[in-house]
């Protein structure tokens, strides 16, 4: 069978089977690599009956080392720990590595950008085009509207662990880059009591919890009489899977380098 050829990390969660699936629809890739946790009881299980398809004789495995030998991309939503490894991987290969893994910290993204050197990656805390999309607009409407405040709500289930969420934080260093300011330095998380008066040029974030709600996030702008209001709406997780597929594919030839979605959409700077 032709086509790219992928590995999938974490095939056995809700995303890595949402991944599969797809794969399965795809004329142009191909699933060569099923990857698991050690220990996790789904391992030498057929990827494709474990996705609810037909057989893709491709069994779940916690080596990665011979799937990553003849794949062209691994696409990744994972843990942090798990991610890392797999960039060193990629770069060992000289392939390209999607990486849709949050909670990143600041050491892991230096391993990532390390690996980068050799590998193609694309990492985002969201994979969706429409939020890459989103992201590029908020960057242009801070810089264009450099006196208004930067307010960013997201609401997600009520399993989510962490808040904000990673894709709140994508927009809020778009919205710091579009002001050139260092995100971490003007961050608002939370109010409550007496907080007095706002900080001139903070980006203000509200985190919501409930229900089954897949992920909603607004960037409000507020001026003097007026509000740009911007925001995106998660209606199917499958939109996650897509947009990296969709960066597997754009990688394919593409020099060694760290790239996010917007490159991907042809719509860096």
């Amino acid at each position: 069978m032709s086509g790219i050829r992928v590995v999938v990390a974490g095939a056995a969660g809700r995303m890595g089977q949402t991944l599969i699936r797809l794969l399965a629809e795809s004329n142009d890739l191909v699933l060569t690599g099923a990857l698991e946790a050690p220990h996790h009881p789904d391992l030498g299980q057929d990827a494709g009956v474990l996705a609810g398809l037909k057989p893709a004789n491709v069994a779940l495995t916690d080596d990665p080392l011979p799937a990553v030998a003849t794949a062209q991309a691994i696409i990744d939503f994972t843990v942090p720990k798990v991610s890392v490894e797999l960039a060193a991987l990629a770069a060992q290969a000289r392939i390209v590595h999607v990486i849709g893994t949050t909670g990143l910290t600041p050491t892991d993204d230096s391993k990532i950008e390390a690996a980068a050197r050799h590998a193609t990656i694309v990492k985002s805390s969201n994979m969706s085009l429409g939020v890459a999309l989103l992201a590029a607009l908020v960057k242009k409407a801070a810089k264009a509207l450099p006196g208004f405040d930067v307010e960013i709500v997201e609401m997600h289930h009520r399993m989510k662990v962490d808040a904000p969420s990673g894709t709140a934080l994508l927009l809020g260093r778009a919205a710091a880059e579009g002001r050139e300011i260092v995100l971490e330095n003007n961050s608002l998380r939370g109010r409550d009591g007496i907080t007095g008066a706002r900080k001139d040029g903070a980006i203000g974030f509200a985190s919501l919890r409930g229900g089954t709600v897949i992920g909603e996030h607004e960037v409000i702008l507020a001026g003097p009489g007026e509000r740009v209001v911007l925001s995106h709406a998660a209606e199917d997780r499958m939109i996650f899977a897509r947009g990296a597929i969709a960066a597997a594919r754009w990688g394919q030839g593409k020099k060694p380098g760290l790239y996010a979605m917007a490159d991907v959409l042809g719509l860096s700077d």
